[in-house]
């Protein structure tokens, strides 16, 4: 089943990924509740490190000396710095805002694959990108009643981490090219792992705070629980995707994440508006259109 040219394992995998990472809004501002900022996104990769550490240690044998620089810089670029940024973001914008912004991922993915890997995207792929991203905005518009939501600058956060995303999505997929996906994922973040409870540790005060702040135990599991799906489990789903289709097609998870936003909403007791559905249309619309020829080539 795990064959590239078998269509429906990708888009399991995207299935899945959406479910995953549409939960990790949610868990973070839970997170955000007792903890600062920097404490979520250091736990979370702490948490995360130590969860792949033992999957990294049977894969190290596998990486070669040149690889582990590369994989280092994978790991500050697809989850160490936007971490961080996220979380900055999140405390002080709107988590529609937040989830519009982060549909841009799949931009700068063909961005910077054009500027520094020479791809050439055809036109159905780069359609498929703003036809998405015309229903996410729909989407998001919907959800929050039609009205229009004030940008606040902290949102250029979120567009930095974006940035960051798409240049890994293309590092991984043509520097690191020797090596499965379990092993790219284990070993890049065990090896910010150290940094994260560096920064938890020696430049925070977590510990007093879990000693003395309401709710912060709770809080914790709550990252915790975004380190095991969203970064760890989330990260080995990803990595295979973009190793078996395009970097392009992979950044589209983006788009259908909201879906499962407006789902969380509607167990919380929200409604659905036309608009809602029309977004879903050109959401999954996009994704066909960028997947029809971008995926096996």
């Amino acid at each position: 089943m795990e064959n590239k040219n078998n269509p429906s394992f990708p888009i399991l995998l995207l299935a899945v990924l959406s479910l995953i990472w549409g939960t990790s809004f949610i868990l973070m501002k839970k997170g955000l509740v007792a903890l600062t900022p920097v404490e979520v996104a250091a736990l979370r990769i702490t948490v995360a490190g130590i969860l792949v550490f033992p999957i990294a240690v049977v894969k190290w044998k596998e990486v070669k000396r040149e690889q582990v620089g590369k994989l280092l810089i994978s790991g500050l670029l697809g989850v160490f710095i936007p971490a961080f940024l996220f979380t900055t973001a999140q405390k002080h914008i709107d988590s529609s805002v937040a989830g519009i912004l982060n549909t841009l991922s799949p931009l700068w993915t063909l961005i910077m694959g054009v500027l520094f890997y020479k791809q050439i995207f055809r036109r159905p792929a780069i359609l498929g990108i703003l036809v998405g991203l015309a229903g996410t905005v729909l989407l998001m518009l919907s959800r929050s009643g039609g009205s229009v939501i004030g940008f606040n600058a902290y949102g250029l956060l979120i567009v930095l981490a974006c940035a960051f995303y798409g240049t890994n999505l293309n590092f991984v997929k043509f520097n690191i090219t020797q090596l499965g996906s379990l092993a790219i994922t284990s070993v890049s973040i065990a090896l910010i792992g150290p940094l994260g409870a560096l920064v938890l540790f020696g430049m925070t005060d977590f510990v007093q705070h879990l000693q003395t702040v309401p709710g912060a135990w709770t809080a914790a599991g709550y990252v915790a629980l975004l380190a095991l799906m969203s970064t760890a489990i989330a990260g080995l789903i990803f990595n295979k995707l973009v190793r078996i289709t395009t970097p392009i097609y992979a950044s589209m998870v983006t788009y259908i994440m909201p879906l499962v936003s407006v789902m969380w909403g509607v167990l919380d007791g929200e409604h659905l508006y036309a608009g809602h559905f029309i977004g879903m249309a050109a959401i999954l619309g996009g994704v066909y259109l960028a997947n029809r020829r971008t995926m096996n080539e």
